[in-house]
């Protein structure tokens, strides 16, 4: 175990002792602050939780009605035995936060997952000045470099209107949470009708309840007129080809949205008949112009190509390592 004057890498999460509070833990603990809702962060058993507001109801969701779960704005202090926590802006997902950790006068900056690029969805990602940075490190290669979301979703809506011209429709993957409300927000709404998978609408509709603004859509696997199914676009996480609903959309094309879409490798392996790049975290760019606004003097590598990423920033100067 790693410790420090305020923040500890401990096996079961990051760990602040002084106000015996974990940050994304991934075994049950008494506190738990949670950066944004994905598996990989918010896990169930927390004696009590605390989040961005804008995360409440797909948290109830994810984990149950009944948790025990407190809700702050963006730069809202929570003082805990002299500690000061506050949860900034991550561009992530939608209420997915960075967690600034304060205690005389050191600060800590946790940051959870996060995306550089304004999606015009989540609240933009801020750059929070801090003495120690953790960073993620999920596509921290100079490989990875996005292309700007209008080009990509340019390239999708142009794919939707050939394919429902050759009369097909089009099947689009994506995670329920995050991915699927980005495409959403920036589908041309004018080509044809969408539906979703039920676990996409149930948590568009918990989203909806946060006072995202997302429009009414409905769920495929309701009963929908034939009809109303030709040349539409689904998003769906997944495709499981016996499913009803697949059978009334036939004939279908699909694609896939995700970061690992750049390499051709991962193309191989997804069984999409197209690719886009669209990642909700930092491509190379991103990650380098995150850590450089921070100021900070110590970094602290997460989550992906931690050694890569490490050892690149010492190159730079930088006092950085993987935990």
């Amino acid at each position: 175990m790693q410790k420090t004057k305020l923040i500890e890498f401990h096996p079961k999460g990051i760990y602040c002792p002084r106000a015996d509070v974990f940050i994304d833990p991934w075994k049950p603990q008494k506190r738990a602050i949670i950066t944004h809702a994905h598996a990989d962060h918010a896990r169930p058993g927390m004696q009590s939780y605390l989040a961005h507001k804008d995360s409440e109801e797909v948290l109830k969701l994810r984990l149950g009605k009944g948790i025990k779960l407190e809700t702050v704005a963006y730069g809202q202090n929570t003082m805990i035995n002299g500690v000061n926590f506050s949860l900034h802006p991550a561009g992530h997902i939608y209420g997915s936060a960075q967690v600034r950790v304060e205690y005389k006068g050191e600060i800590w900056v946790v940051s959870g997952d996060y995306k550089t690029e304004d999606d015009g969805f989540c609240t933009p990602f801020e750059p929070i000045q801090c003495n120690h940075f953790v960073t993620e490190s999920t596509f921290a290669m100079p490989i990875y470099q996005w292309q700007s979301q209008k080009m990509v979703f340019d390239e999708i809506n142009d794919w939707w209107r050939k394919n429902q011209a050759e009369g097909k429709s089009t099947v689009l993957f994506g995670y329920s949470l995050g991915k699927a409300q980005r495409i959403i927000d920036n589908l041309d709404l004018s080509i044809g009708e969408v539906f979703l998978h039920k676990s996409i609408w149930n948590t568009n509709e918990a989203l909806i309840r946060n006072g995202a603004p997302l429009p009414r859509l409905e769920c495929v696997e309701n009963n929908i007129a034939e009809n109303r199914l030709k040349g539409c676009m689904v998003i769906t996480p997944s495709l499981t080809p016996d499913a009803t609903w697949v059978k009334n959309i036939e004939p279908y094309v699909t694609g896939a949205c995700s970061g690992w879409m750049m390499t051709r490798g991962s193309k191989r392996r997804r069984p999409a008949d197209r690719g886009f790049v669209l990642s909700d975290h930092a491509d190379w760019n991103g990650l380098n112009e995150a850590v450089a606004a921070t100021g900070a003097e110590n970094i602290y590598v997460t989550h992906g190509y931690t050694t890569v990423y490490s050892r690149w920033l010492r190159e730079q100067g930088l006092n950085a390592r993987e935990v």
